[in-house]
C-alpha cells in the first residue's frame, strides 16, 4: 500500500557508511546548493536563548502575555499564509486546489513508473514511489486531522471532501497491478538494488510487502473476495464498538443496599426510596469500589462485566470475518497476517513473552492480593467468603487499602501547584536540550496558520543542525474539542530533490518560489552538511488541559492570575505524547515512509512510554518544578508519596492488561472458526486460565473489549514497549541518575530515535542496550523481554 503509517527496517552498516561517505562529501557543495535554491542558511544559536525560554513559560502561562504575543503578526498587518503555512489552504476552496493539484503530481509519478524501461528508470523506482506516498499523506493526513478539529464548518466539509478523493485514488493505486509488476522488476535487478540507498532498499521491500497484503498478487476472484472481507471487517468493527451495551442497562435497589457510596450520587439515582443504578459508566464504577454489602456488589459486578448478545454476536462476526480475510490471504491465522510485519512476527512469540511476563509479574500479584484478603478478613461488614477474594471483592478492598496509604494533611492539590502548564513546557525545552540538545522557541503565527487562537507553534532548534520541526501545541480545553490526548504527524521528513525543485519553477500561482510550491509552502531547511533541501516535520499536539474561570483564577494570597495546573497524571500524559513528538522530530530520514513514528506497532510506543520517567525523576523536575506563586522547588517527597501508593497496586493492573492481550492473541491465533465456536467459553477460559482471581460463570465481559477492533492481534504492544522502556530507563539513564546527561541521550538518539522506521526494531535494542544477541529478535528474544517485566 502506498499511504505508510508504520514499519519497521534496517540499514546495514555497508549502506550506512555509503551513505556518511556521501554525507561528507557532499557538505563542501552546501553552501553552493543553498544558494542555487535560494535558501539561506539560518544561525539558531541564538544569543537570547533565555529570553526564548521565559517566553515560553509566558505564552502558556500568561493570557495577557500570550495576546500581546500572538498580535504582533496582526499588528504588522501580515498577511494570511494559509493553515500550517500551506498556501493553498487559504480558505475553504484551496482544499480542493491542494487535492488537484496533488492529483496531477501523482498521475505523472505514475506513469513514468509504468513506462521504466532501463536501468536508469528502474534506479529510481524506490523513490518515485516513496514520493507518491509522500503526496497521497500530504493530503491525506493534514485533511483528516482538519475535519475533525477545525471549528469551521465550511473548511471541515473541504476537508472531508479533499480527504475523500485522495484516499479514493489511494485505493486505486494500490490494486494497481502495474505498480507492483515494475517494483519487483526493478528489486530483482541486482544494478538496481546495489545502487540504492539502505534506505531506498528498505521502502521497496516495505512496499511490496504491503502490495502483497493487499492481495494484489491474487487470483482476480480472490482479491475480490479480499477486498469485500476487508470493508466487511471495517463496518462490523465500527458497528461494534459504537453499539456496545450490557445485557441488563439498569439494577434496581433500595438505598440502604448502597451504603459506603457517595450520598449525593445515591440521591441523583433515586426515586420513591429505589435507586436505579446504571451497569455501565461511572455510577457503576463508584459502586463497585465503595458499597459495603458484598452481595450487592456481586449482583452489580455480574451485570457491570456480561455484555448484550447482540454485542457479543458482533464481537464474533468480527473475528470470524478476520479469520477468513486470513485464510483468504494465504496465513494461517489473523494474527499470522497481523504480526508478519511486527517486531513479535508470530502468536507464538507473543504468548512466549506473555508467559514470561505473567510469570515474573505473579508473584507481586499474590503479595498485592494477601493485603487485599487480610482486609476482607477484619471486615466486620463482611460475611462473604471470608476466607477468599471474590472478582466482586477486590475493586472495593483495593479502594480501601490505597486510602488508608494516602496522607491526610497533604490535600490532592498540592502537587499541581508545582505544574504550570508553561513551566512544565519550559522544563520539556531544558530537559530535551540537556539531552537531546534541542530546543522549544515559540514563533508567532500569522493569521489562518493555526486552527483556534489558543493554538500555540513552536519550532524546534537543533544546537548543531538547526530548524528541524514545526509543532503546533493545541492544549487547553474548549467546548465541542476532543478530550483525548494525541500526537498527529502532518507531515513527514522528507528530502526534496532537485528535480522535484526544477518541476515548481517558474513557481505557479499562490508560490513566490519554487522551493515553497516543492513543498506546498509549508517548512523546509537546508540540511547545513549536505545543502540538501528537506521538508521538516510538521506536528500537532492535542491535550485539553482544563483553564481556570474568571472568578477563580486569582489566588487570595497573590494578585497574579492563576495559570492552568496540571495534576501528576496529566504531567506525565504530557511527557508521553511529546515522547511520540520526540520520535517524529529526530526521526529525521531521506524518505518518508520510514520518517518518526512510521514504524512497527509494537515498537512506536516505546519513546513515549520511555518519557513518562522522566516526568517522575527528581533530576529532570529539578529542571523546572517550582510553586507558580512562591517560585519555590517542589519538594521531592510529595512525588515520592503518590508512587508508592500507585505502584503498591501496579501488579494488578499489569495482570488485567495481561489477561486482555492473550484473550486478543486466543482470538485472532486460530483459523477459520466453525458455527460452534464461542466466545464466550474462551473468555472465560482465558481470564481462568491467566488471572489470580477468577472469574464467575455467567459472565461475558469480551463484548466490551473494543481494543479488538483497533488492536486485532497487537493488544500485547503496549506492555511489550513498557518493558523495553522500563529496562533502557534502568540501563541507559541510570534509573534516574543519567536523566539529564547528554551521553545517555546521544545513544538513545544514535541508536532508536534518529532511525524513525529505518531500522529493525530489534537492531535498536540491541544497539541502546548493548546486547547485539537481541539484534535478529525471535521468539528466545521475546521472551527475554518478557522476563523483564515491566515494574520501573
Amino acid at each position: 500500500m502506498l499511504k505508510r503509517l508504520r514499519r519497521p527496517a534496517w540499514i546495514c552498516t555497508r549502506c550506512l557508511k555509503n551513505q556518511q561517505k556521501r554525507c561528507r562529501s557532499g557538505t563542501a557543495e552546501a553552501a553552493a546548493t543553498a544558494q542555487r535554491l535560494h535558501v539561506p542558511f539560518v544561525n539558531h544559536t541564538s544569543p537570547n536563548a533565555s529570553n526564548d525560554d521565559r517566553t515560553l513559560r509566558m505564552i502558556f502561562d500568561s493570557q495577557p502575555f500570550w495576546k500581546e504575543f500572538s498580535q504582533r503578526t496582526r499588528i504588522q498587518n501580515v498577511k494570511s499564509k494559509g493553515l500550517f503555512q500551506n498556501r493553498y489552504l487559504t480558505r475553504p476552496e484551496g482544499f480542493q486546489e491542494f487535492a488537484a493539484n496533488t492529483l496531477q503530481k501523482c498521475r505523472k509519478i505514475v506513469a513514468k513508473v509504468l513506462a521504466a524501461s532501463t536501468v536508469d528508470d528502474f534506479k529510481n523506482m524506490s523513490r518515485d514511489l516513496d514520493r507518491l506516498s509522500d503526496l497521497l499523506c500530504r493530503v491525506i493526513d493534514l485533511s483528516d486531522f482538519v475535519r475533525s478539529t477545525h471549528p469551521d464548518p465550511r473548511i471541515q466539509t473541504a476537508a472531508s471532501q479533499a480527504y475523500g478523493q485522495m484516499f479514493e485514488y489511494m485505493n486505486v493505486l494500490n490494486t494497481t497491478t502495474g505498480l507492483n509488476d515494475q517494483l519487483k522488476k526493478a528489486m530483482s535487478m541486482s544494478e538496481v538494488t546495489q545502487s540504492w540507498t539502505g534506505e531506498e532498499n528498505i521502502v521497496a521491500q516495505i512496499l511490496a510487502k504491503d502490495f502483497s497484503r493487499s492481495a494484489i498478487d491474487l487470483p482476480e476472484s480472490s482479491r475480490q473476495k479480499f477486498v469485500e472481507l476487508s470493508s466487511e471487517v471495517a463496518e462490523v468493527g465500527t458497528e461494534f464498538v459504537d453499539s456496545m451495551a450490557p445485557a441488563k442497562s439498569h439494577l434496581d435497589f433500595p438505598s440502604s443496599r448502597l451504603k459506603g457510596m457517595d450520598p449525593t450520587v445515591v440521591r441523583q439515582l433515586s426515586r420513591w426510596g429505589t435507586v436505579t443504578l446504571p451497569t455501565v459508566g461511572t455510577p457503576a464504577t463508584m459502586a463497585l469500589r465503595n458499597i459495603e454489602d458484598p452481595d450487592a456488589r456481586r449482583e452489580i459486578y455480574m451485570a457491570n462485566r456480561t455484555a448484550s448478545k447482540g454485542s457479543i454476536a458482533q464481537l464474533e462476526k468480527l473475528v470470524k470475518t478476520r479469520a477468513e480475510l486470513a485464510h483468504v490471504s494465504g496465513y494461517d491465522t489473523f494474527a499470522h497476517m497481523a504480526l508478519s510485519d511486527k517486531m513479535a512476527k508470530t502468536p507464538d512469540a507473543v504468548n512466549g513473552f506473555l508467559e514470561a511476563l505473567v510469570a515474573d509479574n505473579r508473584p507481586r500479584v499474590k503479595e498485592e492480593l494477601s493485603d487485599l484478603l487480610e482486609l476482607k478478613k477484619a471486615d466486620a461488614h463482611n460475611n462473604n467468603f471470608p476466607t477468599e477474594l471474590n472478582a466482586w471483592d477486590r475493586d472495593y478492598y483495593k479502594t480501601q487499602f490505597l486510602s488508608g496509604l494516602r496522607s491526610k494533611a497533604r490535600t490532592p492539590d498540592q502537587l499541581s501547584a508545582y505544574f504550570s502548564l508553561g513551566t512544565v513546557m519550559q522544563g520539556l525545552s531544558r530537559l530535551f536540550h540537556r539531552v537531546y540538545g534541542i530546543r522549544l522557541v515559540p514563533h508567532e503565527t500569522p493569521p489562518g496558520e493555526t486552527w483556534n487562537d489558543d493554538v500555540r507553534r513552536l519550532d524546534i532548534i537543533d544546537e548543531n543542525d538547526g530548524h528541524i520541526a514545526v509543532v503546533y501545541c493545541d492544549l487547553f480545553a474548549r467546548p465541542g474539542k476532543a478530550p483525548n490526548p494525541a500526537h498527529f504527524t502532518l507531515r513527514c521528513s522528507r528530502l526534496i530533490s532537485p528535480s522535484e525543485i526544477d518541476e515548481s519553477s517558474p513557481p505557479p500561482p499562490p508560490f513566490s518560489s519554487p522551493v515553497e510550491a516543492a513543498n506546498d509552502g509549508m517548512a523546509t531547511t537546508v540540511d547545513r552538511h549536505t545543502g540538501s533541501l528537506y521538508q521538516l516535520p510538521t506536528i500537532a499536539l492535542i491535550c485539553d488541559f482544563q483553564t481556570h474561570s474568571p472568578s477563580s483564577a486569582f489566588s487570595p494570597s497573590s494578585k497574579n492570575p492563576r495559570p492552568t495546573l496540571l495534576t501528576f497524571s496529566e504531567v506525565r500524559t504530557l511527557f508521553h505524547e511529546m515522547g511520540h513528538a520526540l520520535h517524529s522530530i529526530l526521526g529525521r530520514t531521506t524518505l518518508q515512509n520510514v520518517s518518526g513514528t512510521r514504524c512497527a506497532t509494537d515498537f512506536a510506543e516505546l519513546p513515549s512510554i520511555l518519557m513518562e520517567n522522566f516526568a517522575a525523576a527528581p533530576q529532570s523536575l529539578a529542571l523546572f518544578a517550582r510553586h507558580w506563586e512562591t517560585d519555590a522547588p517542589l519538594p521531592y517527597a510529595l512525588v515520592e508519596e503518590r508512587l508508592r501508593v500507585e505502584k503498591r497496586m501496579e501488579a494488578a493492573e499489569t495482570e488485567a492488561q495481561i489477561v486482555l492481550a492473550a484473550l486478543d492473541q486466543a482470538y485472532h491465533g486460530v483459523g477459520r472458526i466453525g458455527e460452534g465456536w464461542d466466545s464466550t467459553r474462551v473468555y472465560l477460559d482465558v481470564v481462568n486460565r491467566w488471572a489470580s482471581v477468577p472469574e464467575p460463570q455467567g459472565t461475558a465481559w469480551q463484548g466490551f473489549f473494543g481494543h479488538l477492533f483497533g488492536y486485532g492481534a497487537t493488544y500485547y504492544a503496549y506492555l511489550f514497549d513498557r518493558a523495553i522502556a522500563g529496562r533502557v530507563w534502568q540501563e541507559v539513564f541510570g534509573a534516574g541518575e543519567k536523566a539529564v546527561e547528554r551521553s545517555a541521550g546521544q545513544r538513545m538518539r544514535e541508536e532508536v530515535l534518529m532511525w524513525g522506521g529505518g531500522r529493525d526494531g530489534w537492531r535498536c535494542v540491541a544497539g541502546v542496550l548493548g546486547r547485539p544477541e537481541l539484534g535478529e529478535g525471535g521468539e528466545a528474544a521475546m521472551e527475554e523481554v518478557g522476563r523483564w517485566g515491566v515494574e520501573d
